[in-house]
């Protein structure tokens, strides 16, 4: 049986930018009221765990705006328009660690804010690393890849008072 959902009535943006999109829609729920709801419209990413070997990851700190703080975290990136994203998830190992994976294994798949995102994350274990020359980081991107123990990296996520959540949870999934 097909669980019923909202219908769009009307959809107004009100952002506009290069990473994403807000809209302002006027809806009707599955129970049939009417409400506005505002929805941020992004682009699916990729989170990777890039593991030289068993007991190592690499990390990079980078710089965030948003909260005016430099944050260690696992690399990621967003998937571009039809592009696969196994094949964003190499792209982007090599661009911000500076490291080729011979093996991409997807390890799980969230939304990290449903309540006004549809962003869906994906995680991917990369292993069988081999380092190739620097980096080709965005011109938004401020960041330095550096090789942790996983028990290191655990623990710096723990002790820090502002946590990566993508980063916490993706180190839980390895």
């Amino acid at each position: 049986m097909k669980e019923p959902r909202a219908t769009t009535l009307d959809s107004r943006a009100v952002h506009q930018g290069r990473v994403f999109r807000a809209l302002q829609n006027r809806v009707r729920l599955p129970n049939g009221r009417e409400t506005t709801m505002d929805v941020v419209r992004h682009p699916a990413s990729v989170i990777l765990v890039p593991l030289p070997d068993p007991e190592r990851v690499i990390l990079v700190r980078q710089y965030r705006y948003a909260v005016d703080r430099w944050i260690w975290e696992l690399p990621a990136g967003n998937v571009e328009p039809g592009e696969d994203p196994r094949a964003a998830a190499r792209r982007e190992c090599e661009e911000e660690t500076g490291w080729t994976a011979e093996t991409v294994e997807r390890i799980g798949a969230f939304y990290p804010t449903p309540g006004y995102c549809d962003e869906v994350m994906a995680f991917y274990r990369l292993t069988g690393l081999t380092a190739v020359s620097g980096l080709a980081l965005d011109a938004d991107e401020v960041l330095e890849p550096r090789i942790f123990t996983l028990d290191e990296a655990r623990r710096m996520v723990a002790e820090e008072p502002v946590a990566d959540m993508k980063t916490a949870l993706g180190l839980r999934l390895v």
